[in-house]
């Protein structure tokens, strides 16, 4: 019997093996630590829920109120209190919208799609596929709060000056530009 000259000897050359056992263990040790996440998705679920109720008792106050003034005879002149009382409410629930949004998102970037939100992807705010894309949404609620939180503020304002309104108007018209070129970034985004 004749030895092949191709054949190898045993321990010779590279051998096609697989990963060993503890590489296997420890790669599904990492991998399963993406469920680390859930210490953020699952509070920020809490925390928009929690804000979610407080808005929602808020505007039921703002409700009651207005029915004891205009129908029950109140005394208490509502007129000061109502627009700003509103303007608050949106604005926590904008930020209840940002913490559901942080949470869906890191939900299905790290774990895994939501069946629910994939079959409808069209209509999806929760639908991303990249921590680009959720950081752009967030932005532009946050940017949405920021501007909520600016109208309220000026809902209050009395002017010393004139100089003031002209401060105003300048903030709005900043404000407009910014929106404006939002706006123009999704469109050149989406084309």
């Amino acid at each position: 019997m004749t030895p092949d000259k191709d054949a190898q000897p045993p321990g010779d050359g590279p051998r096609e093996r697989g990963p060993s056992r503890r590489e296997r263990a420890f790669e599904a040790f990492l991998w399963k630590s993406r469920l680390l996440v859930m210490l953020a998705v699952v509070p920020s679920l809490l925390g928009a829920l929690v804000l979610f109720i407080i808005g929602t008792l808020d505007i039921l106050g703002v409700a009651v109120d207005a029915v004891t003034y205009y129908l029950l005879g109140g005394t208490r002149d509502i007129h000061d209190t109502v627009v700003p009382s509103i303007v608050l409410a949106v604005d926590i629930y904008l930020v209840a919208i940002v913490l559901l949004i942080f949470g869906l998102g890191v939900y299905r970037l790290f774990v895994s799609p939501i069946e629910a939100a994939e079959a409808h992807p069209a209509s999806n705010p929760f639908s991303v596929s990249s921590f680009d894309q959720l950081k752009d949404k967030i932005a532009r609620v946050v940017i949405l709060a920021v501007i909520i939180e600016f109208f309220r503020a000026v809902v209050d304002i009395r002017f010393q000056s004139p100089l003031d309104a002209i401060y105003l108007a300048l903030s709005v018209l900043a404000l407009a530009a910014a929106l404006y070129l939002m706006s123009r970034a999704e469109q050149h985004h989406h084309d």
